[in-house]
């Protein structure tokens, strides 16, 4: 295992956190009770959520190995969260064994798990960088991101389920601008985004329990999702419901409705 960084301070199990949630709401088992807790009352307003988050995950996969079909070679997967199998560098190395995953998160958590992020294939290579999107330098300058990728190469940069955890003051279309900025020409955006747009009264709801557990969540609408892409070259069909997303021919089941979802997913390329 290379050196991944060091997380700043110890977990801090007095308050949820987004990550935690989520792998809360994924079925999983690396959260705590306050994290369940502040879920729970979450499902309570939004029975959908699991499946927002399943949806959310089950694009991550697509749109991974869309890509790596496609012949990209490097990803860089920014707002990892708790590993959850398959995690992008399996997906993507399943297509492509040779694939390069560079994985930034800013959890300590998820770096305590950081071992199975880094679980690659002999032909392929895994990293992890201890880091917050809302620090971008801190992702591009690492030493772990360049002796993983070469960004003078096409790189996937995945910000999946994340941006609606920044608020509009610390600059979110700023950040992803600037991200995007670092990229080569031919370089692809994939990004996910939680949206009020199909029920504004339950995501209301829904916000304000995140606010009270201090977690500065807010909801986008489509044409705001939209602006995340700016300048790039959307790959059909758009911004969509991630469900929609090249789910061609999948049987959705009648839990799986634009509204229990509350998603827009996208992949752009940069030109």
């Amino acid at each position: 295992m290379a050196e991944t960084g060091s997380a700043s301070g110890t977990i801090d199990t007095s308050k949820p956190h987004p990550a935690r949630m989520y792998d809360y709401y994924l079925g999983g088992k690396d959260h705590y009770d306050v994290d369940a807790l502040a879920a729970a009352d979450v499902e309570a307003v939004f029975p959908g959520i699991k499946t927002c988050a399943q949806t959310n995950r089950l694009f991550m996969h697509r749109a991974t190995r869309v890509l790596a079909e496609a012949g990209i070679r490097q990803f860089l997967d920014i707002g990892t969260g708790i590993p959850t199998t398959p995690n992008l560098h399996q997906v993507a190395q399943e297509v492509a064994p040779d694939a390069k995953i560079v994985y930034a998160d800013n959890d300590p958590i998820v770096l305590i798990h950081a071992q199975a992020l880094l679980r690659s294939t002999p032909e392929g290579r895994t990293e992890y960088i201890h880091a917050d999107v809302r620090e971008p330098e801190s992702i591009l300058k690492a030493a772990q991101l360049h002796a993983t990728l070469d960004m003078d190469q096409p790189v996937a940069m995945s910000l999946n389920a994340l941006m609606h955890f920044i608020p509009d003051s610390d600059g979110p279309y700023e950040i992803v601008q600037g991200l995007v900025d670092a990229l080569p020409s031919g370089s692809y955006l994939v990004l996910s985004h939680c949206t009020p747009d199909f029920d504004p009264e339950t995501w209301e709801k829904v916000i304000s329990i995140y606010h009270r557990s201090g977690i500065p969540a807010r909801v986008r609408s489509k044409a705001q999702v939209e602006r995340f892409f700016d300048g790039l070259e959307l790959l059909e069909p758009g911004v969509q419901v991630p469900h929609r997303w090249h789910n061609e021919g999948a049987h959705l089941g009648p839990e799986i409705t634009d509204a229990a979802v509350s998603l827009y997913a996208g992949v752009a390329r940069k030109p």
